[in-house]
């Protein structure tokens, strides 16, 4: 496969290169580095530098083809900011969305993988498949949902095919200690625990240790990035083996508490929590289902908590 992976500088587009590169396919990134790394990029991939909300940017990139699949990665994901600065979601999520559409109707290429998330789900509690209700609360999760739904609209007005993932709580770094999760600004449970433990944060905070589970604290699905890299890759092979449109969960499909969380960040090295209120919004057990992408795809994940702590600690000791 020839593929145009849009945002695949940054954390979870780099290991899906890495996938798609490993797996022998030929991948040209486009990525406007706001957030990603030319680092990041695999030596063996084509690079442009270029924004996707810019139509010219498109077309450049395109140009670069024909491509058989493209890979969409470069959104704005970070929910406080979303909160309160909605018109840049907006803008770079959907509008984005809409210019790399309308470049691919130009280039002729039919086929979208499409990078969503679980916030479109709101706030659901405990297990969620596909047919959960999509009830967002906040503008990052409104903003992907309205993506998913105007690839659906395009896709029938034009004949193109899709497979949209939402994804759970990602975390962990390729075996290769090359790429991983850079950010300055990281907010995510696993990442933040294990910088605790390195002394990048003087501790790690339990919101709310009263919920309805097994030790009182939220539980939540945990995939590794290598895991989630391989599944785009399945997903492009589905769509240009002529495969049918699909919207799909990935997940591990089975839930951590947070204290399970930081008792194994603990075990590798030693972990200073401080208990906290809760957070307004915060389900007791969000997991999510995963049958769909292992009867599609045959895609399961194969990485454990254990292998995405262990990574990601590898990763952060090696680029402090």
């Amino acid at each position: 496969m020839r593929l145009l992976v849009v945002g695949g500088a940054g954390y979870i587009g780099s290991h899906t290169v890495y996938e798609l590169v490993r797996a022998g396919h030929d991948v040209v990134v486009m990525d406007n580095l706001s957030t990603g790394s030319s680092t990041m990029v695999h030596p063996d991939a084509g690079f442009i530098k270029g924004d996707v909300t810019v139509k010219d940017d498109v077309r450049k990139a395109f140009s670069k083809g024909p491509f058989d699949v493209v890979m969409h990665f470069a959104a704005k994901i970070v929910v406080p900011e979303s909160v309160s600065d909605p018109l840049s979601y907006y803008h770079n999520n959907v509008e984005g969305v809409r210019v790399l559409l309308e470049g691919m109707k130009e280039a002729g290429t039919t086929k979208i993988v499409f990078s969503s998330t679980a916030a479109v789900y709101g706030e659901a509690n405990g297990i969620c498949d596909e047919n959960s209700p999509t009830v967002p609360i906040n503008p990052y999760g409104e903003t992907k949902l309205a993506c998913e739904k105007m690839i659906r609209w395009v896709s029938a007005a034009e004949g193109f095919s899709y497979v949209i993932f939402r994804y759970f709580n990602v975390a962990g770094a390729d075996a290769s200690g090359k790429i991983g999760l850079l950010h300055d600004h990281i907010t995510h449970l696993i990442p933040v625990a294990i910088q605790a433990a390195l002394g990048m944060r003087d501790h790690l905070s339990i919101f709310g240790t009263d919920y309805p589970t097994e030790d009182g604290t939220c539980v939540r699905d945990y995939i590794h990035v290598t895991d989630l890299a391989k599944a785009h890759v399945l997903g492009a092979g589905h769509l240009l083996a002529g495969g049918t449109s699909e919207t799909m969960n990935l997940g591990s499909n089975k839930g951590f508490s947070v204290l399970e969380v930081a008792k194994e960040v603990d075990r590798l090295m030693p972990l200073r929590t401080v208990m906290d209120q809760r957070r307004p919004g915060d389900p007791a057990v969000l997991v999510a289902s995963n049958d769909k992408a292992g009867q599609v795809l045959g895609w399961k994940p194969e990485r454990s908590l254990s292998d995405i702590v262990r990574s990601d600690l590898a990763f952060r000791q090696s680029h402090k």
